[in-house]
């Protein structure tokens, strides 16, 4: 879809019309929309850490309970369990981080002379050695699979958000419901805030939203530059330095054009690869839907 532009059917509105579009909430004869996804809770990068941290605080309390009974060299294989729990938790950084740390620890308390960091025996600097070995494979281990786990996760989220829009479109529902679909789609899919306006007058308005903050005035002026020139618009890019939102526009051939808009900054996980794509699909949904339910009305 070059520059953006996704064509629909004609939806031959009145602006009359239109204005209810953008205003109206569903009543109690509309079909409810979807309700709104609730994204899955995420531990902050400092706190991943902190507990990566306190899993070797712990490690090191049990090992310091059986040291007595458990030789030196078994006793640091309780330090390669917080790598794993770490990797598989919060990431490859915080394992690294409490491999490192296993090993420090380990040799102060448990490889002679204690109470030091320094290392006598050729056998003890092995062992270290192939300690922080194993719990670096571990942690890269660990780390690919909680990436794979999160990967999977997402595409399932993504196709659920998909085929509720596409059931919305299926069932002609009405224009406001299918735009609150449309944007709380858009929120599951990118686990942000997002938007949908629509143009009524020359000016765009909010027909629907995800929770979150409110368009700022730059947000406006993003989403109105948007619309005119039929391009999409990415946040804090010249000349929209001050937008928090993405914009895409969603052009049909009766000119009743409609822009959707999703709050990427600030994205837990960062910004997306190709974000495009799926606004593109489901830009491509609204725009059939919107064209469907055009001739009832």
């Amino acid at each position: 879809m070059p520059g953006g532009r996704i064509q629909g059917g004609d939806l031959n509105r009145t602006e009359a019309s239109m204005a209810n579009d953008v205003t109206a909430l569903p009543t109690s004869a509309d079909p409810p929309p979807a309700a709104e996804p609730a994204p899955p809770e995420r531990i902050s990068t400092a706190a991943g850490y902190g507990l990566s941290l306190l899993s070797v605080a712990a490690a090191t309390l049990i090992a310091l309970g059986v040291d007595h009974v458990v030789q030196a060299p078994s006793l640091s294989l309780v330090f390669v369990v917080p790598v794993i729990v770490s990797a598989l938790s919060f990431g490859w950084g915080p394992a690294m981080i409490s491999a490192m740390l296993g090993v420090a620890v380990f040799d102060f308390l448990f490889v002679a002379p204690r109470m030091s960091l320094r290392v006598d025996s050729p056998t003890d600097l092995w062992s270290l050695g192939l300690m922080l070995l194993v719990a670096a494979i571990a942690s890269a281990v660990g780390a690919q699979s909680r990436r794979r786990a999160l990967a999977a996760h997402r595409a399932a989220q993504q196709a659920e958000a998909l085929r509720g829009l596409a059931h919305a479109v299926i069932e002609a529902q009405p224009a406001a419901v299918l735009m609150r679909t449309a944007a709380l789609a858009l929120a599951q899919i990118f686990e942000a805030p997002a938007v949908v306006l629509a143009e009524q007058s020359g000016k765009l308005w909010p027909a629907a939203a995800s929770s979150g903050p409110a368009l700022s005035a730059a947000d406006q002026e993003a989403a109105q530059w948007a619309l005119a020139n039929d391009k999409p618009t990415r946040a804090e890019t010249f000349p929209f330095d001050q937008s928090r939102f993405d914009f895409w526009p969603v052009q049909t051939p009766a000119s009743h054009r409609l822009v959707l808009g999703v709050r990427l900054r600030g994205r837990s996980g960062g910004r997306p690869r190709d974000p495009a794509r799926e606004v593109e699909m489901v830009a491509a949904y609204l725009s059939a839907a919107m064209a469907a339910v055009a001739p009832r009305r």
